[in-house]
């Protein structure tokens, strides 16, 4: 994973440079996810035949189901997008995201041999099984830095348990 760095920035009202942390391996991880669902969100509403021919090939074509799947991935998308700016949403974000891809992945290895052509079943079914586990290690790195910020806050000093800092 990328390390957060940190990169000079415009100098601020002061004239003091201030550091502009670079994104990191899991804001990275998490804005990908979050573009692949608002982007797939924005197709399925406006061009479910498109969405259905192109990438979902199963079953008979419904317009309208297409659209309500499409409210999902505007509503994961959004929750994720808002994890970057607010990252105590990340873990809860992310969590939901990977059941859902775990159990969509499911979904897929039961219909595996139903889409046409027939290799689409086989790709739809590990490409999403590899998004699971993308997006269970994404998880997995959002809680630990959730851990080391909640650490780091409570050895921090502060008025209540240091009196007055000066």
């Amino acid at each position: 994973m990328i390390s957060a760095s940190t990169e000079p920035q415009a100098a601020g009202a002061d004239g003091a440079r201030r550091e502009r942390a670079a994104p990191s391996g899991l804001e990275i991880g998490i804005a990908f996810f979050a573009v692949l669902h608002l982007g797939l969100a924005v197709l399925m509403a406006a061009d479910p035949h498109l969405f259905y021919k192109d990438i979902g090939p199963f079953g008979a074509y419904n317009s309208h189901y297409i659209r309500d799947v499409s409210t999902f991935y505007a509503a994961f998308g959004a929750g994720l997008a808002i994890s970057l700016v607010r990252p105590s949403w990340r873990v809860p974000a992310l969590a939901m995201t990977t059941i859902q891809y775990g159990l969509h992945s499911i979904n897929h290895l039961f219909d595996i041999a139903n889409a046409h052509p027939a290799w689409t079943g086989y790709f739809d079914f590990f490409s999403l099984a590899a998004a699971t586990l993308l997006l269970a290690s994404l998880t997995r790195a959002a809680a630990a830095a959730a851990r080391r910020q909640h650490a780091a806050a409570t050895r921090a000093p502060s008025p209540d348990r240091q009196g007055a800092l000066r």
